[in-house]
């Protein structure tokens, strides 16, 4: 599980990015993808949470690498967003009780949507143009709340 888990979450990130960086135009932004599990401490997420906080050190360090060329790295941080992954690792009969511990405890009781993780995403990629080396946490508040 551990190297299955770095191998998609810290290799795969740190070959695209080192790979793609030469292509890359000036004022270009790139987004990884890491987790509030990175930040708060979740119950049986240890190896996925250090991949994710491996990301969010990569993007700090990328940030610099790569910003004499212009381009700004940063990186996002979905808390429960509603996209479908939780019935592909858990049954209904134990999804249900999850979801619903989860929106309790958020500030803004319910999951996130896609849309709203995207237009976040599309956000620190493309619009914010003073930004860079950030980890913006797109999770209702529960990682500040």
């Amino acid at each position: 599980m551990y190297d299955e888990l770095f191998a998609i979450n810290v290799k795969g990130a740190f070959f695209t990015v080192q790979k793609l960086a030469p292509l890359l135009s000036t004022n270009a932004g790139v987004v990884l993808t890491t987790s509030i599990a990175n930040v708060i401490g979740m119950v049986d997420t240890s190896v996925y949470a250090a991949g994710k906080a491996a990301l969010r050190s990569m993007a700090r360090t990328f940030s610099g690498e790569l910003l004499p060329r212009g381009i700004r790295v940063n990186a996002i941080s979905p808390g429960p967003i509603d996209s479908g992954i939780l019935e592909t690792m858990m049954s209904k009969e134990a999804a249900d009780p999850f979801r619903a511990e989860r929106i309790a405890s958020n500030p803004m009781e319910r999951y996130g949507t896609v849309e709203e993780f995207a237009e976040a995403a599309a956000f620190l990629a493309f619009d914010a143009t003073y930004t860079t080396g950030i980890e913006l946490a797109v999770d209702g508040g529960e990682t500040q709340l």
